[in-house]
């Protein structure tokens, strides 16, 4: 398992080589990159910035993947999370999961992205033509995430 908070940029090959390197068992990668977009809410986003809270960030990333080894039999798991300013079309994050079959990774892939989105100590700033604004966590999030909650989700 690693997580990592950066400023720099990440390539999806180079992470997604490493995470899966010389293990036989690996019959499944799903990875889920997210990236800025250039209008939220109805405005132009020109530039965005996250800010996070060091060594929370890195423990709460820690504690989705421990959860998610909880529920789901995966192999290994990578989430990378840039903070700083960035602008449209740079990616921002990286969940990748690797295990026997597809199922497993998919699934815990995107249990972990739907609690890194409610759960993880990260704050947005987004550049508008009205001026900066801090985004608000959105109520779709809340419900991706109630739906892991309502049935437990599955469970090994």
């Amino acid at each position: 398992m690693t997580v990592r908070i950066q400023t720099e940029d990440f390539d999806l090959s180079t992470e997604v080589a490493r995470l899966r390197a010389s293990n036989p068992k690996i019959g499944a990668v799903v990875a889920f990159v997210g990236t800025v977009r250039d209008l939220n809410d109805g405005a132009s986003v020109a530039a965005m910035e996250l800010e996070h809270y060091p060594g929370m960030t890195e423990k709460a990333l820690e504690n989705i993947v421990h959860e998610a080894r909880g529920r789901w039999e995966f192999i290994d798991a990578l989430i990378i999370h840039r903070v700083g300013p960035m602008k449209p079309l740079d990616q921002i994050v990286l969940v990748a999961v690797t295990a026997s079959h597809r199922g497993e990774a998919f699934a815990a892939c995107e249990f972990m992205m739907d609690y890194l989105k409610t759960a993880a100590p990260l704050w947005k700033k987004e550049q508008t033509p009205d001026g900066a604004r801090w985004v608000d966590a959105r109520t779709s999030d809340d419900t991706a995430l109630a739906r892991w909650n309502e049935n437990g989700g599955k469970t090994k």
